[in-house]
Protein backbone atom coordinates (compact mmCIF):
# COMPACT_ATOMS: atom_id res chain seq x y z
CA UNK A 1 0.00 0.00 0.00
CA UNK A 2 2.67 2.42 0.98
CA UNK A 3 4.45 1.73 -2.29
CA UNK A 4 1.19 2.57 -4.30
CA UNK A 5 0.91 5.59 -2.47
CA UNK A 6 4.25 6.57 -2.80
CA UNK A 7 3.69 6.57 -6.99
CA UNK A 8 0.62 8.77 -6.45
CA UNK A 9 2.45 11.38 -4.36
CA UNK A 10 4.91 11.43 -7.36
CA UNK A 11 2.43 11.52 -10.32
CA UNK A 12 0.99 14.31 -8.14
CA UNK A 13 4.45 16.20 -7.82
CA UNK A 14 4.63 15.95 -11.39
CA UNK A 15 1.37 16.92 -12.67
CA UNK A 16 1.70 20.29 -9.87
CA UNK A 17 5.28 21.09 -11.39
CA UNK A 18 3.59 21.18 -14.69
CA UNK A 19 0.71 23.09 -13.79
CA UNK A 20 2.71 25.80 -12.58
CA UNK A 21 4.95 26.03 -14.79
CA UNK A 22 2.58 26.86 -17.21
CA UNK A 23 0.92 29.61 -15.42
CA UNK A 24 2.50 33.23 -14.85
CA UNK A 25 2.55 35.08 -12.38
CA UNK A 26 1.05 38.86 -14.00
CA UNK A 27 -1.85 36.46 -15.16
CA UNK A 28 -0.54 35.36 -18.83
CA UNK A 29 0.94 31.82 -18.94
CA UNK A 30 -0.87 29.59 -20.92
CA UNK A 31 -3.84 32.41 -20.58
CA UNK A 32 -2.21 34.69 -22.69
CA UNK A 33 -2.84 32.92 -26.19
CA UNK A 34 -6.39 33.03 -25.68
CA UNK A 35 -6.58 37.10 -26.00
CA UNK A 36 -9.63 36.73 -28.79
CA UNK A 37 -13.00 37.19 -26.08
CA UNK A 38 -15.13 35.40 -28.69
CA UNK A 39 -13.50 31.91 -27.59
CA UNK A 40 -15.65 29.94 -25.08
CA UNK A 41 -12.54 29.30 -22.93
CA UNK A 42 -10.90 32.41 -23.29
CA UNK A 43 -8.21 33.63 -20.72
CA UNK A 44 -10.17 34.11 -17.60
CA UNK A 45 -11.15 30.47 -17.71
CA UNK A 46 -8.00 29.33 -18.71
CA UNK A 47 -6.63 30.67 -15.65
CA UNK A 48 -9.55 29.55 -13.23
CA UNK A 49 -9.00 26.09 -14.55
CA UNK A 50 -5.28 25.97 -13.37
CA UNK A 51 -5.69 28.02 -10.24
CA UNK A 52 -8.14 25.14 -9.55
CA UNK A 53 -5.92 22.45 -10.90
CA UNK A 54 -3.35 24.18 -8.68
CA UNK A 55 -5.40 24.02 -5.33
CA UNK A 56 -6.79 20.61 -6.20
CA UNK A 57 -3.34 18.90 -6.79
CA UNK A 58 -2.13 20.69 -3.84
CA UNK A 59 -4.59 19.11 -1.77
CA UNK A 60 -4.27 15.73 -3.26
CA UNK A 61 -0.63 16.03 -2.26
CA UNK A 62 -1.31 16.69 1.49
CA UNK A 63 -4.15 14.15 1.65
CA UNK A 64 -1.40 11.34 0.34
CA UNK A 65 1.37 12.62 2.17
CA UNK A 66 -0.78 12.01 5.63
CA UNK A 67 -2.20 9.12 4.69
CA UNK A 68 1.39 7.63 3.94
CA UNK A 69 2.24 8.81 7.13
CA UNK A 70 -0.15 7.05 9.52
CA UNK A 71 0.13 3.64 7.17
CA UNK A 72 4.25 4.43 7.43
CA UNK A 73 3.98 4.24 11.51
CA UNK A 74 1.55 1.72 11.41
CA UNK A 75 3.95 -0.43 9.22
CA UNK A 76 6.74 0.38 11.97
CA UNK A 77 4.76 -0.07 14.95
CA UNK A 78 4.26 -3.55 13.76
CA UNK A 79 7.81 -4.22 12.69
CA UNK A 80 8.68 -3.04 16.70
CA UNK A 81 6.35 -5.57 17.85
CA UNK A 82 7.77 -8.63 15.57
CA UNK A 83 10.93 -7.76 16.95
CA UNK A 84 10.08 -7.40 20.39
CA UNK A 85 8.26 -11.33 19.51
CA UNK A 86 11.59 -12.21 17.90
CA UNK A 87 13.75 -11.05 20.62
CA UNK A 88 11.80 -12.81 23.71
CA UNK A 89 12.21 -15.86 22.23
CA UNK A 90 16.05 -15.32 21.63
CA UNK A 91 16.76 -14.43 25.37
CA UNK A 92 16.05 -18.31 26.10
CA UNK A 93 18.78 -19.26 24.38
CA UNK A 94 21.56 -19.98 27.33
CA UNK A 95 24.31 -17.81 27.96
CA UNK A 96 27.66 -19.21 26.37
CA UNK A 97 29.80 -20.77 29.09
CA UNK A 98 31.79 -18.31 31.34
CA UNK A 99 35.73 -18.84 30.29
CA UNK A 100 37.66 -19.62 32.74
CA UNK A 101 41.08 -18.07 33.34
CA UNK A 102 44.04 -19.50 31.42
CA UNK A 103 46.91 -20.46 33.68
CA UNK A 104 49.90 -19.20 32.38
CA UNK A 105 53.17 -21.59 32.43
CA UNK A 106 55.61 -21.44 35.14
CA UNK A 107 59.05 -19.51 34.42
Amino acid sequence: MASILTVLILIICILLILVVLVQNSKGGGLASGFQATSQQFGARRTSDFLEKATWGLASGLIVLAIMASVIGSDTAGAKKESLAKDGAAETDVPAAPAETPATSPAQ
